[in-house]
């Protein structure tokens, strides 16, 4: 008979995974202003307090558009939309900071608590707000003239990113700033995808009132990629918006957008730490696919690799000789664009292979691709029977040591490459166990 304690270690033991793979990674959070009126409110910024003390780096993204309606309302005063769009004139926009600047204050209380029995408990996070979207006028478009509405110009990434190294939660309000001191009301899908596009999230998190995206029939869809969300027939208009949000993130190098309810407890715990999860996730590897190459891909390679071969980072490879080796690599294609590259060459008479030639476009670092590539070939290296792979290298020695090779001796290499060493360039050598 399985007892309660029992089945809390197992719970934990089957998330402890997922808590390993997420620590260190950057995650934005959308929420509407919506979710600030809802009970389940304050459960939510439990869970996120929960998040930061396991590591993981959080950029809260609030908006407030019902709270600006509301002050509107008691104000008298009426405001116009356009294409979704709310018009801000100068009246509306004094409301607009003012929703705003509460609600920001009232999500920085939260994250203040100390609740007993709570995951606030002892709790000492750092919230930092501050003015990191500059904007700019949407202007007149056919004829209408948004006055103090705005777009996202640019974000500060330097200025997040220290932040969140300093182990600060980063929240924006939906602000903008131009540099003549001009303050834009900016839309709560806008600030998420540019934000999370330009710090390089690993995840944009976004909450809705239902579980995630459902279809037409009222069906849950679990997971979809980017390359589907066109066929999608999506009803609700809150939804398609946030799907399509969603897919502009991917588009923008986002790995993974979640959308999930903030009416159900626990729904953020339950996306990030079961494998089910608990509502949409949309991913963006549809877009980017692993393939071998072959002959016709020689003079994308040959682009990617030859910038790091003129720096000596990569040893020198002919045409004659890359034409004779293709079907070594594999390849990460964007839009028929040839963005990373990576080559197994099998020994197996020693049980054993080299990983050679890991290239991202430099448009591209910073989006795990290496890992990728690297996994699917120790995958494939696996699949040829070999217990082991190793990599020479002169610059990169660190990368290889983050993803769990172990430098050895030259003498540990098969008898074939050791007389193929080149003693010039003396390089490091790195082996891992599979």
């Amino acid at each position: 008979m399985t007892t309660p304690g029992r089945a809390n270690i197992r719970w934990l033991r089957n998330t402890a995974p997922y808590i390993n793979a997420h620590r260190g990674k950057t995650f934005v959070l959308m929420l509407g202003g919506e979710v600030a009126q809802h009970e389940n409110f304050a459960n939510i910024f439990h869970d996120i307090a929960l998040l930061n003390s396991l590591g993981v780096r959080l950029v809260l993204v609030h908006g407030s558009r019902p709270q600006i309606a509301q002050r509107l309302e008691r104000s008298g005063l009426e405001t116009a939309f356009h294409d979704g769009m709310r018009i801000t004139d100068t009246a509306t926009l004094e409301h607009v900071k003012d929703a705003a600047g509460s609600l920001r204050a009232q999500i920085e209380a939260l994250l203040s608590m100390g609740l007993p029995n709570s995951p606030m408990q002892g709790a000492r996070i750092r919230v930092c707000s501050g003015n990191f979207v500059t904007a700019r006028p949407i202007g007149v478009v056919n004829g209408v003239d948004f006055h103090h509405t705005g777009k996202v110009r640019r974000v500060d990434v330097a200025g997040i990113r220290h932040q969140l190294e300093d182990g600060s939660i980063v929240l924006i309000s939906p602000l903008g700033y131009s540099p003549t001191g001009e303050i834009f009301s900016l839309g709560l899908e806008d600030i998420a995808v540019h934000c999370a596009s330009a710090i390089g999230a690993d995840k944009l998190i976004m909450f809705g009132e239902g579980e995630g995206i459902s279809d037409a029939g009222g069906n849950l869809i679990r997971q979809c990629t980017v390359g589907e969300v066109g066929a999608l027939d999506i009803p609700d208009r809150d939804q398609a918006s946030m799907l399509h949000a969603a897919r502009s993130a991917c588009l923008a190098g986002v790995a993974r957008s979640h959308i999930i309810s903030y009416n159900n407890d626990c729904a953020l715990l339950e996306e990030l730490f079961t494998h089910d999860g608990s509502g949409t996730l949309v991913a963006s590897d549809n877009y980017e696919q692993a393939r071998e190459a072959n002959i016709d891909d020689v003079g994308g390679i040959l682009e990617l690799i030859q910038p790091l071969e003129q720096q000596g980072v990569l040893l020198k490879r002919s045409r004659e000789l890359l034409e004779t080796e293709i079907k070594r690599f594999r390849l990460l294609e964007r839009d028929h664009r040839i963005i990373a590259c990576a080559a197994l060459y099998p020994f197996a008479e020693e049980g054993c292979g080299e990983i050679a030639c890991i290239v991202s476009h430099p448009e591209y670092r910073g989006g795990r691709r290496g890992q990728r590539l690297l996994e699917e070939l120790e995958t494939e290296a696996r699949r040829l029977g070999l217990d082991r792979v190793f990599v020479l290298t002169t610059q990169t020695a660190h990368w290889f040591i983050e993803q769990g090779f172990v430098e050895a001796s030259r003498d540990a290499l098969p008898n074939k490459k050791q007389s193929l060493y080149n003693l010039q360039r003396n390089s490091k050598v790195f082996f891992k166990a599979l």
